[in-house]
């Protein structure tokens, strides 16, 4: 028997045992051929574990319980052993965070090839024809949580620390804190875990074998790269079976040659995997199938036999079977009282956990494509109502249509505004209902240029029809800031001072329309923005990035960062005290792709542990840069000093504004779905205006008012309580 703990690429963190942190260099020899990640490090981690006293008495415990077993019981054939499985994806909001059908994908490959019906297997060597062995054990996605919630088999975590993969143990305790299922212990005597991420120290994946140290450990899982898992999305053919391959390490195997992670090493010729059938050999890392590297077990087969390249637990590209031999030591783990793998199996178990194949609809769930659009654009939604729906009914306030019997409609908006979407799920005995609110956000028509925005007509950011706030890492978000600003007294703020880094935070504008702009003229996007570093480490990004299909596609114009961001660091949280304080960026590269009617641009901060920052004097114009702000007449001369009070109102709303010369100014007010409530058209006079508006016969919530004098426009959010 050989070493008791299996690390492919990567390590494991056993619970009470710290201090272990994956090295940052690279083992080629150590890879797949051609691959920029290792396929094992246990034989770098299995010493270091074994100077802890607790672990070898585990160690040795096991073994004698395992040679018991193995020499007392025999696990029949003809019984298929199901096992619940639970995907983690630990994702920052980037590609690792891969979809659920890849997931899908990495289930039915790992369910295909332990109940050999891969078609390769069928052309395996000549040598090794008959030899590919059903393991007879299935996986099955749990539908409870440890609590008794219903749920996908997936859970998804957003955090960091899924590109901070030095300590396993630190990416399972982000995932039992944040996960957005059930927070608290899935124990792996219970759920077979497996840990989806960006980045697991330098691996590709890693696992342990069965061992009572850590059986009902939920660090007792498999942890693997978002690329290593299925055959679709970031994932590829090549790369797929690595999930077969850890699995075999947590049902007891060892690698062909032995258990150690030196494939190649010619000493490994006196090693052996514990399997009579797997050909003696020094492992390989691409697909030889003339290798024949060891001639230690000739005698037992009675000629030079090859090495078993294709098997799963070697290196190589073409792995395609597990032998006999293996399948009766794995069917020997799951039954084993080692590590809890016999637990996970029962009928009991398979209740709790709802993988006992009774499938219901126990939640109504949806999503989709784009949540915020233009005027006019389609909306594709998709049911993803789990476990089961046979019928669906859906609402959709002000789309096209408003109503939908179709699992995954296809609606079109037209008005502007911020609407909620309802399904209402069955599977012909049970229904389900899920409400999503303020979820679909259509955009107002474009503005007109010049643009200009200042912020000053702001009571607070959220709910505005005018603005997108994207807050990935769910902290602080962009807001308005009533005390500091370039021009006037307030800006957009990021609060990054004491957050944990890395996070994305992005500010997305509604649409302005470029489509009078021509070649002679050009246009020229400006802003001001105000930051310091926490740290003069701290290396931070603000970017600009635009689109000319209103957000299906973003392309980056401008990119900030580091010390050209700002070189000066304030170990406080951080506001600008003067003008000298804020930088203007003159943007002249909005080229002629992006003259459309719904021009849409976004500001986008990728922070880690800096400081605040600040933007204002967001200015769209024809023509070339200037440091000045660049107005229409309209506004110059119709428009200013807006203010609505008071917000919150139990009954009388005023709205003062003032305008240089006389013009007729048009309100309206709209509720949150964009229906129009109440329209004023009065003849404003030169100087201050103050208009009394009877909002009486407004029921309780959120509202917008829109005020246009002339081409000058301003919307503002009040409250009715």
């Amino acid at each position: 028997m050989k070493n008791n703990l299996i690390f492919l690429l990567g390590f494991f963190l056993i619970p009470n045992l710290t201090g272990f942190s994956q090295s940052s260099s690279f083992d080629a020899s150590n890879a797949r051929d051609g691959e920029k990640v290792e396929y094992c490090h246990q034989h770098k981690k299995t010493n270091a574990l074994k100077q802890n006293p607790s672990y070898l008495q585990a160690l040795q415990q096991d073994e004698v319980i395992r040679q018991h077993e193995a020499n007392n019981t025999a696990t029949p054939k003809g019984v298929v052993y199901k096992i619940p499985v639970v995907f983690h994806v630990l994702h920052n909001n980037g590609i690792e965070n891969i979809a659920d059908e890849q997931i899908l994908d990495a289930l039915f490959i790992l369910n295909r090839d332990y109940r050999l019906q891969n078609t390769d297997a069928n052309n395996v060597h000549a040598e090794f024809q008959g030899m590919p062995s059903d393991v007879e054990i299935e996986f099955v996605l749990a539908t409870k949580a440890p609590n008794g919630t219903c749920f996908s088999g997936i859970t998804r975590t957003a955090s960091s620390m899924s590109y901070i993969g030095d300590n396993g143990g630190n990416q399972v305790d982000a995932i039992v804190a944040g996960n957005n299922v059930y927070n608290g212990n899935w124990p792996g005597n219970k759920y077979m875990n497996i840990f989806i991420c960006g980045e697991i120290g330098g691996a590709a994946g890693y696992t342990t074998k069965p061992s009572s140290w850590s059986a009902t450990s939920m660090e007792n899982g498999i942890w693997i790269l978002h690329d290593y898992v299925g055959s679709i999305g970031t994932g590829s053919t090549g790369a797929s079976r690595a999930l077969t391959h850890e699995v075999g390490h947590w049902l007891n195997l060892d690698h062909t040659w032995g258990g150690n992670n030196n494939p190649g090493n010619t000493t490994s010729c006196s090693t052996d995997d514990a399997v009579t059938d797997t050909p003696n050999c020094i492992g390989v890392t691409s697909c030889n199938q003339n290798s024949n590297t060891c001639n230690s077990d000739d005698a037992f087969w009675g000629f030079a036999i090859r090495d078993n390249v294709e098997n799963y637990m070697d290196y190589s590209y073409c792995s395609k079977m597990f032998s006999a031999g293996q399948v009766t030591r794995m069917r020997n783990a799951i039954t084993s009282n080692v590590g809890g793998r016999s637990n996970l199996w029962t009928s009991a178990n398979l209740l709790a956990t709802g993988a006992n194949g009774v499938i219901y609809l126990c939640k109504a769930e949806f999503f989709a494509n784009k949540t915020s659009v233009c005027v006019g654009d389609q909306v594709q939604f998709s049911d993803d109502s789990y476990n089961v729906s046979t019928g669906w009914t859906w609402s959709f306030p002000s789309g096209s249509p408003a109503s939908s019997t179709s699992q995954n409609p296809v609606v079109t908006y037209s008005i502007p505004g911020i609407y909620e979407v309802t399904l209402t799920a069955t599977d012909g005995s049970t229904s389900d209902s899920e409400v999503k609110t303020q979820y679909i956000h259509v955009f107002p028509s474009a503005t007109s240029l010049p643009f200009y925005e200042g912020f000053e007509n702001y009571s607070s950011l959220s709910n505005l029809a005018n603005w997108e706030i994207v807050n990935a890492n769910n902290n602080n978000a962009f807001a308005l800031d009533n005390t500091v600003g370039h021009t006037g007294s307030k800006s957009v703020k990021l609060s990054n001072f004491g957050q944990t880094g890395p996070n994305v935070d992005e500010l997305i504008a509604s649409p302005v329309d470029l489509s009078g702009v021509t070649s002679g003229t050009g246009v020229t996007l400006s802003f001001r923005y105000a930051y310091r570093k926490k740290q003069s480490t701290d290396f931070e990004y603000l970017k600009v990035l635009v689109t000319d299909d209103c957000g299906d596609s973003w392309v980056i114009r401008k990119t900030i960062g580091g010390n050209t961001l700002s070189n000066i660091a304030v170990t406080s949280s951080w506001s600008p005290a003067n003008a000298s304080d804020w930088t203007t960026v003159h943007m002249v590269n909005i080229t002629s792709a992006y003259w459309i009617e719904n021009f849409r641009y976004k500001f986008k901060f990728e922070g880690e542990t800096g400081n605040n920052i600040f933007l204002d004097d967001i200015n769209i114009y024809a023509g070339a840069a200037s440091n000045e702000i660049v107005l229409g007449v309209s506004e110059q001369n119709e428009i200013g000093n807006v203010e609505l009070f008071p917000n919150p109102t139990e009954g009388e709303l005023n709205l003062r504004f003032s305008a240089t010369t006389a013009a007729q100014a048009n309100i309206q007010i709209t509720d949150v779905y964009g229906k129009v409530n109440n329209t004023h058209t009065i003849q404003a006079a030169a100087g201050s205006n103050l208009i009394m508006l009877d909002s009486s016969t407004l029921s309780s919530g959120i509202y917008f008012l829109s005020l246009q004098v002339g081409e000058g426009k301003s919307v503002m959010q009040f409250v009715i309580k």
